[in-house]
């Protein structure tokens, strides 16, 4: 009799922790970013903190998703880079809820009065915890969860990959000299399930991801690199992740470009892409149907995408304004 309670207690531990999953919020900040990321041991992970202002109105839609997730703090903050959409709440954040460890890439790089002003308010939200500087190589102390950083202030992983044929063909663009060239990115990896987000990363730094050889991998699920902008978004990197489901984190006029969501629909093995927002200059012919849509009018609300990930590779995507979900 003992034996076979030990077996049924080891079934169900199993089936237990198979259930465990990865929760994703990508919250609507009207063109910035701002990804709540919770992990099965309820470990939070804050992926920017969108713009400043609007009566607080990013750090109230934030708070709105962490009370979804039930998280009461954050417990790393990573800053990709410091521009005003992506670090501008901060310090609104750090003032209505505790944020422990404040992640980034190092100092501002970029220079004058609105610079300055940035650095000042995002140092004064440091002030409430702690700041750790990462490069590539670097991994976040998450228990079960691996969030590797591919990108930090200009360099790149040294992680090795199979050559990527699609680089024949590969054209640079013009250098990058701002913050966007600087993001942090990285990926995530929980048992069989992929995530990679890569900030704002521009072109050329993205093909150095993914020429000659493919640095990355493939993917479950990417966050469309700086909102859905022509100025990112190399086919050579979109196409080899070969992801399985591209969130766009665009607003309704950030971001979205025609060119490159019709590079993201191309990319092989994509069965949807889901937007944030309806990307007006888009139209019809390259915006996804309204069910794959978080915010269908021009200002947004608190609707935001949820994406559940189980460590089997599994996992859901679902719309918090109409209730649609899908499974993959």
């Amino acid at each position: 009799m003992t034996r076979w309670i030990l077996v049924l207690m080891a079934t169900l531990s199993l089936a237990t922790a198979a259930n465990k999953t990865v929760e994703f919020y990508f919250v609507d900040v009207e063109g910035g970013q701002a990804t709540l990321i919770v992990t099965p041991n309820k470990e939070s992970v804050l992926v920017d903190a969108g713009w400043p202002g609007f009566d607080k109105r990013d750090a109230h839609r934030i708070m709105l998703a962490a009370k979804k997730a039930g998280v009461k703090k954050i417990d790393y903050l990573v800053t990709t880079h410091f521009h005003l959409d992506h670090v501008g709440g901060v310090q609104q954040l750090a003032e209505m809820m505790p944020v422990i460890t404040f992640v980034d890439h190092g100092d501002n790089r970029e220079t004058g009065p609105p610079a300055e002003r940035l650095t000042k308010s995002y140092m004064e939200a440091v002030k409430t915890g702690k700041r750790l500087t990462v490069k590539p190589g670097d991994k976040l102390p998450l228990k079960n969860v691996d969030i590797e950083i591919l990108t930090a202030d200009g360099k790149i992983t040294d992680r090795t990959g199979k050559t990527n044929p699609l680089c024949a063909n590969a054209k640079m663009k013009d250098e990058d000299p701002s913050e966007n060239a600087r993001s942090v990115g990285f990926l995530l990896t929980y048992g069989k399930f992929k995530f990679v987000d890569l900030g704002d990363l521009t072109w050329n730094k993205e093909l150095d991801l993914a020429c000659p050889a493919n640095r990355i991998g493939e993917v479950d699920l990417y966050l469309t690199t700086h909102h859905g902008s022509d100025q990112s978004g190399a086919p050579e990197l979109v196409h080899a992740l070969k992801p399985k489901v591209a969130i766009m984190n665009n607003g309704a006029k950030k971001g979205g470009s025609a060119s490159a969501w019709q590079i993201v629909k191309a990319s092989p093995g994509l069965q949807d892409m889901w937007q944030v927002h309806f990307a007006l200059a888009g139209g019809k012919e390259n915006n996804v149907q309204d069910m794959f849509i978080a915010n269908t009018d021009e200002l947004g609300t608190e609707h935001y995408l949820h994406v559940s990930a189980e460590a089997t590779g599994k996992f859901e995507v679902i719309n918090s304004r109409n209730k649609f979900k899908k499974s993959y």
